[in-house]
C-alpha cells in the first residue's frame, strides 16, 4: 500500500509568512520582561528575519546559473 503525502497550497509566500511570523513574535517579546524568554524569542524573530532576507536573495532575478 503507499502512502500519499499530505499537500497544501500555500496561499502566501514564504518571505510574507516569515515576516508575519518574525513581527509576531517581536510583539510578544515585546511584552515580556527582560530575562531568557525574551531573549529567546528575540532570537527567533531575528531567525526568520535573516530567512525571510535569503528567501528574498536567493529568489531574486540577479542570480543566474554559471555559464
Amino acid at each position: 500500500m503507499k502512502k500519499t503525502r499530505n499537500r497544501a497550497k500555500q496561499t502566501t509566500s514564504l518571505q510574507d509568512r516569515l515576516n508575519a511570523f518574525a513581527d509576531d513574535i517581536f510583539h510578544k517579546a515585546a511584552r515580556l520582561p527582560p530575562g531568557v524568554e525574551r531573549d529567546q524569542l528575540l532570537k527567533r524573530a531575528r531567525t526568520a528575519e535573516i530567512a525571510a532576507d535569503i528567501d528574498q536573495w536567493v529568489s531574486s532575478s540577479g542570480l543566474q546559473s554559471p555559464t
